[in-house]
C-alpha cells in the first residue's frame, strides 16, 4: 500500500485546484449563497471536541437556519435524544462545519466558522414552531462559505426515487437497540411506539 503522508504528495497526485474552485470561497454570505440557506431543510453539522469528531443531522422547515447578517448564521436546536454531542463540542471547541442540502438540487453549500450557544429566551421564542420555542440557538460566525459542485449528488442519484432504499430492507431502530442493549430494550415495542412518540417530540 502506497501511503500519502504529505501535502506535496497529495498535490502531485491530484494537482492544484482550478480557478473556479478557489474564487467561489468567500468570508461572508452573498445573496446567491443565502438563497441556498433559505431553501435548505437539512444541514449536516460537524464539530470537534476532546472525545473526537462528530457529525450530526439538523432538519427543520426550509429556511430554519436564519441569516442574521452576512457574517452570522443562527440555527435552532429542538427536542432530541439529549446526547447534545455537538453542543458539548462547541462549548469546548467553537470550530464548526455545515453542509446545506436542498432536495432536488445537486449543489450543496458549505460553511466553516466558529460557534457559540445561547439559550436567550426571546431569541429561542423567535424560532417557535407549533407553539414550542427552540431549546437553544447555535450562533455561527462565518469564516468561509462556498458551494460544492453537484458531482457527489449526481453520482449517488440521491434525489432519484427509483434509487431509494426500501425501509423494510434495513434494520429498524428497535432491532438495533435490542441488540446493542443486550435485550434490555424491547425492539418491537420501541418500533411500535415510535410514531406516536415522534409526534410529541418532533418540535
Amino acid at each position: 500500500m502506497s501511503l500519502i503522508t504529505s501535502v506535496e504528495q497529495l498535490e502531485a497526485l491530484y494537482g492544484l485546484p482550478g480557478e473556479a474552485s478557489v474564487v467561489k470561497e468567500l468570508d461572508h454570505v452573498i445573496p446567491e449563497y443565502a438563497a441556498f440557506i433559505e431553501a435548505s431543510p437539512f444541514v449536516a453539522l460537524a464539530t470537534c471536541g476532546p472525545e473526537g469528531l462528530d457529525c450530526s443531522p439538523r432538519g427543520d422547515l426550509a429556511g430554519f437556519v436564519r441569516l442574521l447578517d452576512e457574517k452570522t448564521l443562527m440555527m435552532p436546536d429542538r427536542r432530541g435524544n439529549n446526547r447534545a454531542d455537538s453542543l458539548k463540542n462547541i462549548i469546548r471547541d467553537p470550530r464548526v462545519g455545515l453542509l446545506f442540502l436542498v432536495p432536488g438540487s445537486g449543489t450543496t453549500l458549505r460553511v466553516n466558522g466558529r460557534a457559540h450557544i445561547t439559550a436567550d429566551a426571546e431569541l429561542c421564542a423567535s424560532f417557535m414552531v407549533d407553539g414550542k420555542p427552540a431549546r437553544s440557538i447555535t450562533v455561527v460566525a462565518v469564516d468561509a462559505v462556498y458551494f460544492q459542485c453537484a458531482r457527489a449528488i449526481v453520482r449517488s442519484e440521491l434525489w432519484n426515487p427509483a434509487k431509494h432504499a426500501d425501509p423494510k430492507s434495513l434494520p429498524t431502530p428497535g432491532q438495533i437497540l435490542e441488540l446493542t442493549s443486550r435485550r434490555n430494550i424491547n425492539g418491537a415495542a420501541y418500533d411500535k411506539e415510535w410514531p406516536e412518540r415522534a409526534k410529541k417530540t418532533v418540535w
